[in-house]
């Protein structure tokens, strides 16, 4: 396969070159793809080196898959162009997700989704995709609803600046603000920009897109996102009230048995999930595993996953070789 990365310079983009190489995606040709001031730089992919190319020339390449992780403006412009050359677009940005047009997917969960005349496809948000993929099997059992849920995110969620801000706190360097506070020794009820209903556009992201990924708008969803001081890996404490009560034992063996998640729920011996644990990891995984006692048929859960993989990078690819693997992209190989 002829892939293109594009934003290959970024945090999601090393991470993506990191997942191809890990699991042995069929890259025959690697075209790295980022702005014009990285045009020319080398990047090193498989002990090869390949040069960065602006996103024209890219086009002009027709790479079979283009991952996608440069922000929502250079994909609304850039996705379609690609597109038109027979380009299978695989997004990670909020540009595509809630286009009714365009399919939004895990594909452990909706795969089966996905057609060949798909050339725009949507990577979910990074905290939806773990959360959906802990809900997918307890809604499918006990049907959903209503989700309460509260983030815990990295600041590797918003970027290289904010990595750096962080940094820079603890080292007691002056440096340039990501945020509009500090965020060591901090927690910023405050993920993305704040909308005229007084969520963030995080917030309803985690409100809006599980129904789309489940295929289901029956149950409801409430959100509260916090950037918390931690490098990497995004937490989640999540309330799921039922139709059908539960077995806290079947809940277990059905998240045990599900692709992707790990259950970690072991208190007596404090084995639970956290952020340092998930780091470099691809599952999402599941622990605290308990009943609300204040409401019948109602569930605790807490949530752990590694953003920038699980959560960007190797979902995206995992879309990737499930058109690979049933044949939904021009070349047929096997992987």
């Amino acid at each position: 396969m002829r892939v293109a990365v594009v934003g290959a310079t970024g945090m999601v983009g090393n991470v993506m070159l990191k997942v191809l190489a890990e699991r042995n995606f069929p890259v025959t040709e690697l075209i790295p793809v980022a702005s014009e001031r990285s045009v020319g730089k080398l990047i090193t992919y498989n002990g090869n080196d390949y040069a960065v190319v602006n996103l024209s020339t890219a086009v002009s390449m027709k790479p079979d898959i283009a991952l996608f992780s440069a922000g929502g403006d250079t994909s609304l412009e850039w996705a379609p162009k690609f597109a038109e050359v027979g380009t299978t677009v695989i997004d990670n940005s909020s540009a595509w997700r809630m286009d009714p047009t365009k399919k939004l997917v895990v594909p452990e969960i909706n795969g089966d989704v996905l057609t060949a005349d798909d050339k725009i496809i949507a990577n979910p948000n990074c905290s939806t995709i773990q959360l959906v993929m802990a809900l997918a099997p307890l809604h499918k059992k006990y049907t959903m609803k209503r989700v309460v849920v509260s983030t815990y995110q990295s600041v590797s969620g918003t970027g290289v600046k904010a990595v750096q801000q962080l940094a820079n706190e603890e080292t007691g360097v002056e440096g340039e603000m990501a945020y509009p506070h500090p965020i060591g020794r901090n927690a910023l009820p405050h993920c993305d920009v704040f909308l005229e209903n007084g969520y963030t556009k995080e917030e309803m992201k985690l409100v809006k897109e599980p129904k789309k990924i489940l295929r289901d708008t029956s149950f409801s969803v409430t959100a509260t996102a916090v950037r918390i001081p931690t490098a990497g890996g995004h937490s989640e404490a999540v309330n799921v009230q039922f139709e059908n009560d539960f077995d806290l034992a079947e809940v277990r063996q059905l998240l045990g048995e599900t692709d992707g998640v790990v259950v970690q729920d072991d208190i007596a011996n404090n084995l639970y999930p956290m952020p340092v644990y998930a780091h470099d990891k691809d599952e999402v995984f599941v622990g605290r595993i308990r009943r609300d006692e204040s409401q019948e048929n109602t569930l605790n859960l807490w949530i752990v996953s590694d953003n920038l993989r699980k959560g960007a990078a190797t979902n995206t690819i995992q879309i990737a070789e499930y058109l690979v693997a049933n044949n939904l992209i021009a070349k047929s190989v096997t992987i």
